[in-house]
């Protein structure tokens, strides 16, 4: 069963919970769904960051640690220092491409067609819209890693990979 989300949404969304347990119920399609919905939570708060150049006021963290986390607050050092922000949101349609819930942590692996079309650059004073770089792929894969920490899943990973269109 191949679970894909399509619109990366500007508003988190509330905080996932596990599933109703059922004797009938597919254990991985219930961890691809919560992977799913833990990634678009991230990509919300990610977004959010990046709208305000500043992961204060945001749940990053609650959603996104090691990798992943530290490469949203490089980006959103850079965009301060370069008196930048993003104003729109990217949409995406992510699938699980693979899942292990056995081993001491759970894995599971995303691969996403993000596209950044509608997601500008902006600069903070004025307002002014920043050209994407002419090499600038609007739609490209972008592959993330999850673990699931106790009940919750966690991105660990984001990796863009602006040399693969989708």
């Amino acid at each position: 069963m191949a679970v894909t989300r399509r619109k990366a949404s500007t508003q988190a969304p509330a905080t996932p919970a596990p599933a109703a347990s059922s004797s009938r119920a597919d254990p991985q399609a219930q961890a691809k769904g919560d992977v799913l919905q833990v990634y678009d939570a991230f990509w919300a708060e990610q977004v959010k960051a990046y709208g305000q150049a500043d992961i204060k006021g945001t749940d990053l963290k609650k959603y996104a640690t090691k990798e992943a986390l530290g490469r949203a607050m490089g980006d959103v050092l850079v965009m301060n220092e370069a008196g930048t922000a993003t104003k729109g949101a990217p949409t995406h349609d992510a699938q699980v491409t693979s899942l292990a819930l056995t081993g001491t942590t759970p894995k599971a692996s995303v691969r996403d067609c993000l596209d950044i079309s509608d997601w500008r650059t902006v600069k903070k004073k004025t307002g002014a819209v920043q050209p994407f770089p002419s090499n600038q792929p609007l739609r490209y894969v972008t592959t993330a890693k999850a673990e699931r920490w106790g009940k919750q899943w966690m991105i660990t990973e984001l990796t863009p990979d602006g040399k693969r269109t989708c």
